[in-house]
């Protein structure tokens, strides 16, 4: 039976339902901004590819351990109609489950997930505190430095792209245009203006 898929207001409105956190919900902003990209570029269903991004993470806060997320939430988002696709790539984000990425928005939500909490969280180091101070070399700096940003799984960042095809160096850089393009959105504009 195949199920209407619910539009991206809705998936906005049952993040923020489950999900009171700025930064959670701008993580889920980042990550659907670089999922988004990717589906433009290769002419994928984008609707469906944000949707998928933004819900991700939904459940993070009522289910704070790999014992509980993402498991936990998939039931809910099956109660509210979410199809199948969307839920197993949720699924098969979370290496500890073992659901094995087939599809490209599984790999591409996989991909996406730590590196754009990863920029994120170098924009925030900046001296404007802007996504516009970063770049591919300043990403793989930091990913040198094991003390920044402890939580971000390098592994899963080089392991993303290498599932993807897709150069590490070349990843780094197309997600960090993706979010430079809706920096105000992300809260990633700082004080700098773009191009300053």
């Amino acid at each position: 039976m195949m199920m209407s898929m619910i539009n991206r207001e809705q998936a906005w409105e049952l993040l923020c339902e489950f999900t009171k956190t700025e930064g959670l919900r701008k993580h889920a902003l980042a990550v659907e901004t670089c999922v988004a990209a990717y589906a433009r570029k290769h002419g994928e269903d984008e609707p469906k590819w944000a949707i998928t991004a933004l819900l991700h993470d939904f459940d993070w806060e009522i289910h704070p351990t790999l014992e509980e997320h993402p498991q936990k939430g998939e039931p809910i988002l099956a109660e509210r109609g979410i199809d199948e696709e969307v839920r197993r790539a949720i699924l098969s984000h979370a290496n500890h489950l073992g659901v094995k990425r087939e599809t490209p928005l599984e790999k591409t939500l996989y991909a996406c997930d730590e590196l754009a909490g990863f920029i994120t969280a170098i924009s925030y180091v900046k001296p404007h505190r802007s996504v516009f101070e970063v770049d591919t070399a300043s990403v793989k700096k930091k990913m040198k430095d094991k003390a920044f940003a402890r939580s971000v799984n390098r592994q899963d960042i080089i392991d993303g792209a290498q599932e993807l095809g897709v150069p590490l160096d070349e990843h780094i850089e197309f997600c960090v245009k993706a979010m430079q393009a809706r920096a105000e959105e992300l809260g990633l504009k700082g004080t700098m203006e773009a191009g300053a």
